[in-house]
């Protein structure tokens, strides 16, 4: 959820904030006053925002939503491959030829949100087979 919003800030932050989060090729649109990169990060925003929806119906926080336990397995298997990022990441930071070391934090954010769907929907399918089905 807060992945979410956090691109609705950048749409007002501006070319400032798509440089420093990795959109930097949208910086030229934007300077010629085009609307498309705050309606593809809008797009992005609305997308991360429902994932942040799938996990509180995954937590039960929420009520449960369509297709709960494939969404999670997705959206976790999602992170997760952008996550796995971290270690060309943190490789690349070492050896001095990485100068966004922002950047390797965002794949481990990635990464630790991947994992947490992944566990948190593993623990939902365990929980769920335990439960006896009953007999006619």
């Amino acid at each position: 959820m807060l992945v979410g919003v956090l691109h609705i800030v950048i749409i007002f932050a501006g070319a400032s904030a798509y440089r420093y989060f990795g959109a930097g090729s949208m910086v030229p649109l934007l300077e010629r006053g085009s609307y498309l990169p705050a309606l593809i990060t809008s797009v992005f925003a609305c997308v991360f925002v429902l994932w942040g929806l799938y996990a509180f119906s995954g937590a039960k926080i929420i009520r449960p939503l369509p297709l709960l336990r494939p969404a999670l397995y997705v959206i976790g298997g999602i992170y997760t491959l952008r996550g796995v990022a971290v270690g060309l990441d943190l490789y690349f930071l070492l050896i001095g030829k990485h100068a966004a070391p922002h950047k390797t934090a965002f794949s481990a954010v990635s990464l630790i949100l991947g994992l947490c769907y992944l566990i948190g929907v593993w623990k939902i399918q365990s929980a769920t087979d335990k439960i006896p089905v009953p007999q006619e």
